[in-house]
């Protein structure tokens, strides 16, 4: 069982950045977190993605733009969001497998935090 709490989240003006935080209970040697999110009647999509052994991955909506981050030590998962826009409004969720995927498909995942809002105002 993985506990994953999600920080970080709030209200920001477009162009603006915010860093998302996941703590997680425990990882595992082989283990996938992901970032993902969903706006309101939308599905919840992928943003960005590591795995162990260092692998990762951000979604092309979001390349360039958003950075994925692991301090192994604390176990916690970082999203740093820069140059931020209206549609990257939403709840911003956490999510943990424990085998190695990189996967960006939120089926992939077994484990879930609670959720974030973030919302980026014009």
């Amino acid at each position: 069982q993985v506990q994953l709490a999600e920080s970080g989240g709030g209200s920001v003006q477009s162009g603006g950045s915010l860093r998302l935080s996941c703590a997680a209970s425990q990882v595992y040697t082989s283990y996938s977190l992901g970032w993902f999110r969903q706006a309101p009647g939308k599905e919840r999509e992928g943003v960005a993605a590591v795995a162990s052994l260092g692998a990762a991955t951000t979604a092309d909506s979001v390349k360039g733009r958003f950075t994925v981050s692991q301090d192994n030590a604390k176990n916690t998962l970082y999203l740093q969001m820069n140059s931020l826009k209206p549609e990257d409004t939403g709840m911003y969720y956490c999510a943990a497998n424990v085998h190695y995927g990189l996967s960006l498909n939120p089926k992939f995942y077994t484990y879930w935090g609670q959720g974030i809002q973030v919302t980026v105002s014009s």
